[in-house]
């Protein structure tokens, strides 16, 4: 939630003494943890901010940058057999494998017919054909359905194109952000007191005069508003990242928890087309994707669906609800080309509910969950975050001394040696989680050790600066 925190000359949530062991002195660690932490990953999330922000308009950029691929001149009276619109983009991209068909999910949408070719690597070919006139309308080179202006947004807010490297700053930014936001709700509402905590936690205190004060009521009761949404938005990061990513994969393993996929291994005598020339064979499977389609719609696959051919001989096509709207359908079948025979059905509705809610939080992290409403949501916290981050930062700057004998560029650090106060329970079960954390999100853990390294060094400098006088403990 916030970025920087002052140090109050008098804190209600600070222990009172060397004997106060209650949970209170807590505080005074987690605002020394906040402020460093703020000043030093604030920098990644502003990145972190500017680019979702950009990303969060892409569908909008998408109809203005490639209409006539995505959408038809004119609507007509029905719709050719989808076998004959993958046969013309077949004829538009003869040196592609077709990987994926993409019925129109609306009346002036085109269809997409997705190619794999070897020069593309991980990219790949797409045509867009007029499903009422078997036209191509246009060829893009895309990844994982998205146009390559959308492509070129999600990786610069991934990693700003610059590959595995630059993936480390948004994970950075992702595995500190949960920290900042908790221990800022913390330190906010061990600052209000009375019967009207929250109400008063909730809005900044305009009548309080220009200065630290009401830049720290903005910084916090912003950051409060968007506590939940930036929590959310971490979580979902991190699912995805290289090195959290890995120990969330590997949880779901443990747990049995991933997401369940359709059988497509078929029973003998049902082996396709297995025999002859390659391209004929394929040619021949592809002339069957209305035969899977309807099979799919009678199974009760409505709405946005993804058809994938069958990956070898005896093998099942899968066709794959693709409703990322709330409430989403995400159901899969796979289907006997020759028979028209739906073989397995698995229901989004019956994964493990870990996988649903990973599903989930990606698709509201992408700003595709709840449609346009999503988008403008995701938009406004990331200026809200902005606005969190630059009041954290002016904060620091008003706590600056400005007397002529110690005029100083910035605040100074809350104060160290704030581990002492704990009380020792906090200590015996604080540090294995601690270690625990560290294993679970590498990056928080690796960064944190560097900050403590840091601040160790700071205090060692400042006692020999001091003349031998015993430095703070760090805290």
């Amino acid at each position: 939630m916030s970025t920087t925190a002052e140090t109050p000359q008098a804190d209600p949530a600070a222990p009172t003494g060397k004997g106060d062991r209650s949970v209170r002195s807590l505080a005074p660690l987690v605002r020394r943890l906040h402020f460093y932490a703020g000043v030093l990953v604030a920098p990644f999330l502003v990145v972190a901010a500017l680019t979702g922000l950009a990303y969060t308009i892409a569908p909008q950029l998408d109809q203005i940058a490639y209409g006539d691929q995505l959408h038809v001149p004119a609507v007509g009276a029905a719709t050719v057999p989808l076998a004959e619109q993958v046969e013309a983009a077949r004829a538009a991209v003869p040196d592609g494998t077709v990987t994926l068909v993409v019925p129109p999910g609306s009346a002036d949408a085109t269809t997409r017919v997705v190619f794999a070719v070897p020069e593309l690597a991980d990219r790949d070919r797409t045509a867009f054909v007029d499903p009422y006139t078997r036209q191509v309308r246009g060829q893009l080179t895309t990844w994982f359905g998205s146009t390559p202006l959308t492509t070129w947004l999600d990786d610069l807010h991934r990693n700003l194109h610059l590959g595995e490297v630059g993936r480390l700053y948004t994970e950075l930014a992702a595995s500190w952000l949960w920290v900042l936001v908790l221990g800022g709700v913390v330190l906010w509402w061990g600052r209000q007191r009375g019967r009207r905590r929250v109400r008063r936690m909730l809005h900044p205190e305009l009548s309080a005069s220009v200065g630290v004060r009401r830049t720290r009521s903005w910084h916090a009761s912003t950051g409060l508003w968007l506590a939940v949404v930036l929590l959310i938005l971490s979580a979902t990061g991190l699912t995805w990242s290289t090195y959290a990513g890995a120990r969330f994969d590997l949880l779901q393993e443990q747990l049995d928890a991933t997401s369940a996929e359709p059988d497509t291994k078929l029973s003998t005598g049902h082996e396709g087309h297995a025999d002859g020339d390659a391209g004929a064979a394929e040619e021949s499977a592809l002339s069957e994707v209305d035969t899977v389609l309807a099979a799919a719609r009678s199974a009760g696959l409505d709405g946005p669906v993804e058809i994938t051919p069958a990956a070898g001989a005896g093998e099942a096509w899968t066709v794959a609800q693709a409703d990322d709207v709330w409430p989403v359908r995400q159901d899969v079948v796979a289907v006997d080309p020759g028979t028209g025979t739906v073989t397995d059905h698995v229901r989004f509705a019956d994964q493990p509910l870990l996988a649903r809610l990973s599903t989930l939080g990606v698709q509201a992290h992408m700003g595709v969950l709840f449609g346009p409403v999503n988008q403008v949501v995701l938009a406004l916290t990331a200026v809200g975050l902005l606005g969190v981050i630059g009041w954290g930062y002016r904060m620091w700057w008003q706590r600056r001394p400005t007397r002529a004998d110690r005029r100083r560029p910035v605040g100074d650090p809350p104060d160290r040696g704030a581990w002492r106060h704990l009380p020792p329970v906090l200590l015996v079960v604080g540090i294995p989680v601690l270690v625990a954390l560290g294993w679970a999100v590498p990056l928080l853990g690796w960064s944190l050790l560097a900050f403590l390294l840091l601040d160790v060094a700071i205090g060692l400098a400042g006692r020999r600066r001091g003349g031998g006088k015993p430095a703070e403990p760090v805290g």
